[in-house]
């Protein structure tokens, strides 16, 4: 798809010089995801990888848990009210036998591109939805120099991010640093959801010898993402909430945060992290 990004016109000022200047944004428009032919949510995205991203969104709602739970996701023509197909509704069709939702007006959910879904109730279902309990047996073990690696891996993979300076991003790392797949976005959520489709859709669900980096902050709603999919490690350049660290704690994820050249804290599950014993300090 060519509408990741779009040309607008800017007055740029520079040390007091004035000049005007086409410049690069990155794309923001809504995505319906219906399910079973029923509107379910409406996302603010980054266009691409809608199928992904909405196969994504549906086992973070834990709708999906592998890939034979999905039959099909198409477009839908004649979305307006002219006929014409704008590509901004997809319609996610589940296999026979996968329990779906009660898709009622309370049930419909709205997600901006900064924050999507959170709270209580969310962490309440975590805990009895998900599919895919973390489980890396023999333990995933990275080291702290493994983890300060990533930021800078992940950033080199930012292909629109260069033009724009306006995506989020996250990657998915095996537990030797190497990148698996990364995907930006306008909403980190999303980033992480078009990732956590694209492994469904090619039967990697659950990712349980991964590690998940995102550019921004962990959030709860990105903690329970890789709590959905069984990923054992989350590490972000930025803060987590306060949420995420319970979540992660509960679950048994490993949760590591400032994540910033050779530094960074874990928050939880740091029996995962492979540190030299003489450089272990009270």
């Amino acid at each position: 798809m060519g509408r990741v990004t779009e040309r607008r016109k800017v007055l740029r000022i520079r040390d007091g010089a004035v000049s005007t200047r086409p410049d690069t944004l990155v794309a923001e428009e809504p995505l319906e995801i219906r399910l079973n032919g029923k509107p379910l949510a409406i996302t603010m995205r980054t266009p691409g990888d809608d199928f992904a991203l909405a196969a994504g969104f549906l086992v973070s709602e834990g709708v999906l848990a592998s890939a034979p739970d999905l039959r099909n996701i198409v477009y839908c023509a004649g979305a307006t009210a002219d006929g014409s197909n704008t590509y901004n509704v997809v319609d996610v069709t589940t296999a026979p036998g996968v329990t779906v939702p009660d898709i009622t007006l309370e049930r419909n959910v709205y997600t901006t591109s900064s924050c999507g879904l959170c709270g209580k109730a969310s962490l309440d279902a975590v805990r009895t939805t998900t599919r895919h309990p973390i489980a890396d047996t023999p333990p995933l073990r990275v080291t702290p120099e493994l983890l300060s690696e990533l930021p800078d891996r992940l950033r080199s993979a930012q292909r629109v991010f260069d033009r724009t300076g306006g995506l989020h991003a996250a990657a998915l790392f095996d537990e030797h640093g190497e990148l698996l797949d990364v995907r930006e976005d306008v909403g980190r959520h999303n980033a992480v959801d078009k990732l956590v489709g694209r492994a469904l859709q090619s039967g990697d669900v659950p990712l349980s010898r991964t590690v998940l980096m995102v550019s921004g902050r962990a959030s709860f709603e990105l903690a329970q993402k890789a709590v959905m999919t069984g990923i054992p490690v989350l590490a972000a350049v930025s803060a987590p909430s306060s949420l995420a660290v319970d979540l992660a704690a509960e679950t048994g994820m490993t949760l590591v945060g400032f994540l910033r050249g050779s530094s960074m804290n874990v928050y939880a599950g740091e029996e995962r992290i492979a540190l030299r014993a003489a450089a272990v300090r009270a």
